[in-house]
């Protein structure tokens, strides 16, 4: 009983004060509208608290992936893991750029992958996990989804503000955000890295099944890889586009959205639908 507790403790801990504080930044920086037009940028106490839950999670998460002495996985463990890294990236950015009014987005998403590994415990031993290019393709995917994810919602966010703009309708704490400009420079810097991460994975993920296939192992060619790549072209567009053409408002947000579905198809819907729905490991 006791070993079951400390297995469970940190990701529900974790999931209640993401919850929480998502509860919290929505009331203060959404729906307040007596405060007058000023600056909200995160609190001390605020960051602690996310710090806080960060650590519990990122120690759930360590357990779960290092359980047994190798590394073991899951679609639940993915999804967990990419909120973790978006919601660190974002606590990082933030003391960089403003970015306030993010976390109602951010948080009540990683509060559900904090709690998914304890509603879906089926986890698959990775048998070559201490070969150094599936380390290199690991560390890279992971990131580069956790910067398209953070992408994805920054995306819907400024979606939301730019409505509410063309309405009239922005309350007083969402009237002191950044410019649209500054917020759309800020989402293309994030989605140019992630394409550089995104083209490091893929180029890993290549590299590691060519040795696999000297090695005598069949090269496949499944729905993981042509997702992952036709994300890759998408975001590959995208950036042309702005570059070349000035894409930016609903065209950047749509283009946005689709790369991130894709991409989430490639490994995460995969894995959902093998471990869950088909029972497979």
């Amino acid at each position: 009983m006791p070993d079951i507790l400390s297995h469970l403790l940190p990701p529900i801990a974790a999931a209640l004060l993401y919850a929480g504080l998502g509860y919290h930044f929505w009331h203060t920086r959404w729906n307040d509208a007596g405060k007058p037009p000023e600056p909200l940028p995160m609190r001390p106490w605020e960051r602690r608290a996310i710090a806080a839950a960060l650590l519990l999670q990122g120690a759930g998460l360590y357990g779960e992936l290092f359980s047994g002495g190798g590394l073991r996985f899951s679609f639940s463990l993915a999804a967990s893991l990419m909120l973790w890294l978006a919601v660190l990236i974002h606590w990082l950015e933030s003391f960089a750029s403003r970015m306030d009014g993010m976390q109602p987005m951010v948080l009540p998403l990683a509060a559900i992958s904090a709690a998914l590994p304890v509603a879906f415990p089926q986890t698959h031993e990775i048998v070559y996990a201490q070969a150094l290019g599936f380390r290199m393709h690991f560390l890279a995917a992971m990131l580069s989804y956790s910067l398209v994810t953070l992408s994805a919602l920054h995306a819907v966010f400024m979606g939301i503000i730019g409505h509410k703009l063309h309405r009239r309708d922005l309350r007083a704490p969402q009237a002191s955000l950044p410019s649209i400009l500054s917020m759309e420079s800020l989402l293309f810097r994030m989605i140019g890295v992630a394409f550089l991460l995104l083209t490091l994975t893929l180029a890993s993920g290549l590299a590691f099944s060519f040795s696999e296939r000297a090695a005598g192992k069949a090269l496949l060619f499944d729905h993981k890889i042509f997702f992952a790549f036709s994300s890759w072209l998408i975001y590959a567009a995208l950036l042309f586009g702005r570059y070349r053409y000035g894409w930016r408002g609903r065209i950047a947000l749509r283009w946005t959205l689709a790369g991130f579905l894709l991409l989430i198809l490639a490994y995460i819907g995969n894995r959902f639908v093998l471990e869950v729905l088909l029972d497979q490991a």
